[in-house]
């Protein structure tokens, strides 16, 4: 029987990242990474992250990086509002804009993607998993093509190994991204999305306002309970 190929997931929980995790869960033997820096949602996000590796039968590691929430005062690490939107509001770029900086973790993907890198020399993985889409890019430039492709460079130059960060969900946005995990029985059901880590979704903040759209136009009943809706 040929060996599996090996690959690290960076999961959060949260809706893409499950998604990506699961389209290649099929193809490698994936260990997934959660990160807990602080965030007020880190609780959940490593609840529903260990769920969704139990679901996928691959293993799951937590990693503590207590350091980034003393820096940068994040609306996601301090004790800062986390700012709400209206659904109307979502594609406006200002709007946007404005929340992103409000909730920008610094450097937290290129801290995420140097860990994975670690792990993935260590366990002789050839991917990294990533969720970064299409629809998040638009304001968080760690999400972007571009990065993708900067970082895949950056390891051309500096790993040892063949190593590539792999987003298969790069060009989606969230609706395509619902359509493609019910597709793939993805356990949409388990991921977790808000920024305020309530036992249920706070339904206001804009990581919810994005998923509760994506359902909506997709015409996908969303299984996760809203405190608002």
């Amino acid at each position: 029987m040929e060996k599996r190929k090996k690959a690290i997931s960076i999961l959060s929980g949260g809706l893409d990242s499950a998604v990506a995790t699961s389209l290649l869960a099929k193809d490698y033997d994936v260990h997934a990474l959660t990160f807990d820096y602080g965030q007020r949602s880190a609780e959940m996000e490593i609840k529903s992250s260990r769920t969704i590796c139990g679901k996928l039968g691959i293993e799951h590691t937590v990693i503590q990086l207590p350091w980034l929430a003393q820096i940068g005062g994040s609306a996601l690490t301090s004790e800062e509002e986390v700012p709400e939107l209206s659904m109307d509001q979502l594609d406006d770029k200002e709007v946007c804009d404005e929340t992103a900086r409000k909730v920008w973790v610094p450097g937290r993907n290129v801290v995420f993607s140097s860990i994975a890198l670690s792990f993935a020399e260590a366990e002789g993985a050839e991917k990294i998993i990533v969720g970064w889409d299409l629809e998040e890019a638009a304001t968080f430039p760690d999400n972007s093509k571009e990065f993708l492709n900067a970082f895949n460079h950056l390891l051309d130059i500096g790993s040892l190994y063949d190593i590539q960060i792999e987003a298969p969900l790069i060009y989606l946005n969230k609706k395509d991204i619902v359509k493609l995990g019910y597709e793939v029985k993805a356990p949409l059901e388990l991921s977790y999305s808000c920024y305020n880590g309530g036992n249920e979704h706070c339904g206001l903040c804009e990581s919810c306002m994005r998923r509760k759209r994506a359902f909506m136009e997709a015409n996908i009943k969303d299984q996760v309970e809203y405190s608002e809706y």
